[in-house]
């Protein structure tokens, strides 16, 4: 094994190794989430050296250099406010989701009207419109951190594969016998999963368009699909209460998290994939032990049910967003709601973190979206304009763009 370069993460903190094995160049990454603007630059080395055989003495100066690159960009203050760059006309029927690629340079919407549109963040230009399914189109993702393929779910029962630079389809992926309600990429883009009310969820490969395997076991429709970092693992919830880790290779059964009492709405793993967080009707969110799948910690105290659930990089905080109209900030760990995010006047049915983990972002039903401090709780921002409820939101890699997506018909860049 031979190192070849280093490649800077910022978000989340790490270092990535290029290396070369037998011929082949391969990655692996040094993660630092627990990287602070104070720490011990001499302790995180010493801990990397003993753990890292890739990385000999005579690369330990590059290293520290790259670990103060990383401390500057957390200790740069962010007191960014957002404005109104444009408003994307973009569909003639509501969108259902919008999307990101990994450096925020284009982002696609879907549509109720049949068609997914990818646009160039920067001008607000439309780039491509991508037709050919015969029904809603509610499933969208890209094939992060690579971008240039895009996945669409259609009500249709299919889902097609596009080139994001040609809007050219690849494949269409058939076999589920009704609507596809979600779908994702592994994270090395080699591997396409649909959800669908079938109750099933399938893999498929992204080379050949061919079917994997099918993912049986789920008694009611599956609304969440959410990749390992790895890629060895997909997790699917399903309004059958439960959520079911897969492994994917084998297309078999992991674990079933059984415990709570209403339908799921979201299920992710936290970045190291230690934990698995799941939102539920039921009013609650439950932490899980991605290792053995024991129920950990049952995080309470909304008053609705609990749309959305996301995790800040470190895996440390978990944001949840509800009907009663607030979100909450909890510790994954100590399973404490540290913040209530009150001030919304409808439910509220997107939460996220952006990627330095200081600022939420949520989306409701009110016709507006916030910022928020998780630190405080504190309401930084109100992004007002749209004349209908805002169900989809997202930030770009940097942090420093939002898009929203509302049943007004058009899409909303800040910046």
């Amino acid at each position: 094994m031979r190192l070849k370069r280093f490649l800077l993460r910022y978000y989340p903190p790490g270092i990535i190794l290029e290396y070369e094995q037998g011929g082949q160049t391969k990655t692996k990454s040094v993660d630092l989430l627990d990287l602070k603007p104070e720490t011990d630059v001499d302790a995180v080395l010493d801990e990397i050296s003993r753990k890292e055989p890739l990385i000999t003495p005579s690369r330990m100066d590059q290293v520290r250099t790259l670990i103060k690159k990383l401390q500057q960009k957390l200790a740069a203050t962010d007191d960014h406010a957002f404005y109104l760059f444009k408003v994307l006309r973009a569909h003639i029927l509501p969108l259902t989701n919008v999307a990101f690629n990994k450096s925020g340079s284009m982002f696609i919407t879907g549509s109720y009207d049949r068609t997914c549109k990818v646009w160039d963040t920067a001008s607000g230009e439309e780039l491509h419109t991508l037709e050919g399914h015969r029904n809603v189109v509610y499933a969208i993702a890209f094939n992060n951190p690579y971008g240039d393929k895009i996945a669409t779910g259609s009500f249709d029962k299919t889902c097609k594969l596009w080139s994001s630079e040609t809007g050219k389809c690849y494949h269409t992926f058939r076999g589920h016998t009704a609507e596809i309600v979600c779908t994702a990429f592994n994270p090395q883009s080699t591997i396409v999963a649909t959800g669908s009310m079938d109750t099933t969820a399938k893999i498929w490969d992204v080379q050949t368009g061919q079917e994997i395997s099918t993912l049986m076991g789920h008694s009611a429709e599956i609304i969440s699909l959410s990749f390992n970092t790895k890629g060895d693992q997909v997790i699917t919830g399903s309004f059958d209460h439960t959520v079911t880790c897969w492994d994917v290779r084998s297309g078999s059964r992991i674990h079933t998290l059984i415990g709570h009492r209403g339908e799921i709405s979201s299920a992710q793993f936290n970045w190291d994939c230690s934990l698995i967080a799941t939102g539920s009707m039921d009013n609650t969110c439950k932490i899980w032990d991605a290792r053995t799948g024991q129920c950990i910690g049952t995080l309470r105290g909304h008053e609705d049910e609990v749309l959305d659930v996301a995790f800040d990089y470190t895996g440390q905080l978990l944001a949840t967003a509800s009907a009663d109209s607030t979100g909450r900030v909890y510790n994954a760990v100590t399973h404490q709601c540290l913040m209530k995010l009150e001030g919304h006047e409808g439910e509220i049915s997107k939460v996220c973190f952006n990627p330095q983990g200081n600022k939420i972002l949520t989306a409701s039903a009110d016709k507006s979206a916030r910022l928020w401090d998780p630190q405080t709780g504190k309401c930084q921002q109100i992004l007002a304009g749209h004349s209908d409820e805002i169900f989809s939101c997202a930030f770009n890699y940097e942090g420093n763009t939002i898009i929203t997506g509302s049943k007004d018909n058009t899409c909303r860049i800040w910046r």
